[in-house]
């Protein structure tokens, strides 16, 4: 019997648990739950006997995965996999997957959300501006890029994207103008939505001289990763540029230190909230589950990002 390994310091909501453990049932997989965990070595310890395991934000290590001695499969429920070592994964011949398009809905909802508060002036009670005509970037164009596009059409904006890992057509069919570099998107964008992973090309990619060339009064917004923000650029375009908008629902390091001198200019959720939806929720763990038996059953590797 294959056992499996849902390792979640913030637990699936219990309607996803009871389908994830249903869907394994059915199978005649055995699945174990860690949940609300206080210490990693917890987590390492229960992975040691299990043949896969499902994560979310939780850091499958190369503690985890060296001390994991039959695992086969990791899945992260969601999109980003940054929170994997893909490198002692592949070392040991563990397939490592993610749940891609699970979550892009309630990703892009939270972005219109946090493009509403900051255009309001986060609800001061003074004037603020509409989203209505003003032109939106999308940096990458994948399943929440889509998702953006589709919400912003209601808001009567402009669209632009730039994503040179998707064919123009197919960006072009949705009525969202392809622009060739990221310095245009940035220079043409009222509004940047962006969706990049975090990896060695991405880090610090967003700088000063890229959030420099944004219009006056512009907005970036960051459902991504922190990672991908050079941070001590960010404080300087927020100080020189009193009407430039930074609102992300991934805090970064210093945003004890924006907020106390730009707090009108930036927002931050206080934890990740992208994919804090039930119906996210729910998605991508019965899409993390299916995946886990076809792999086993089927040898499919459809998702497989290592």
């Amino acid at each position: 019997m294959k056992k499996v390994l849902v390792a979640t310091e913030k637990p699936f909501a219990k309607i996803a648990a009871d389908n994830i453990k249903a869907i394994f049932d059915k199978a005649g997989y055995s699945c174990i739950f860690l949940e609300k965990y206080t210490d990693h070595q917890q987590f390492v310890d229960a992975a040691q006997d299990v043949d896969a395991v499902i994560i979310r934000s939780d850091k499958a290590n190369q503690a985890v995965i060296e001390n994991a001695e039959q695992l086969q499969i990791i899945v992260r429920a969601g999109a980003g996999y940054d929170n994997v070592d893909l490198a002692a994964a592949s070392a040991k011949n563990i397939v490592v997957m993610n749940t891609p398009g699970q979550n892009s809905n309630a990703v892009a909802e939270l972005a219109f959300g946090m493009m509403v508060y900051q255009a309001r002036n986060q609800f001061n009670g003074s004037s603020g501006t509409e989203l209505k005509g003003k032109t939106l970037g999308i940096h990458a164009y994948g399943n929440v890029g889509k998702n953006v596009a589709r919400i912003a059409k209601g808001f009567g904006m402009n669209l632009k994207a730039f994503d040179p890992f998707v064919k123009a057509e197919d960006i072009q069919k949705d009525g969202v103008e392809v622009v060739e570099s990221i310095e245009t998107l940035y220079s043409g964008s009222d509004y940047i939505s962006l969706h990049i992973p975090a990896n060695d090309k991405t880090r610090k990619l967003i700088n000063y001289d890229l959030l420099s060339k944004m219009p006056a009064n512009a907005t970036l917004v960051n459902t991504a990763r922190k990672e991908v923000i050079n941070e001590d650029d960010l404080k300087k375009i927020l100080a020189e540029r009193k009407g430039f908008n930074y609102v992300s629902d991934i805090a970064p390091d210093n945003a004890a230190e924006l907020k106390e001198n730009f707090a009108s200019q930036c927002f931050f959720t206080p934890k990740k909230m992208g994919a804090q939806t039930a119906e996210a929720n729910i998605n991508a763990g019965i899409a993390a589950a299916k995946q886990i038996i076809a792999f086993f059953e089927e040898g499919d590797t459809t998702f497989k990002v290592n």
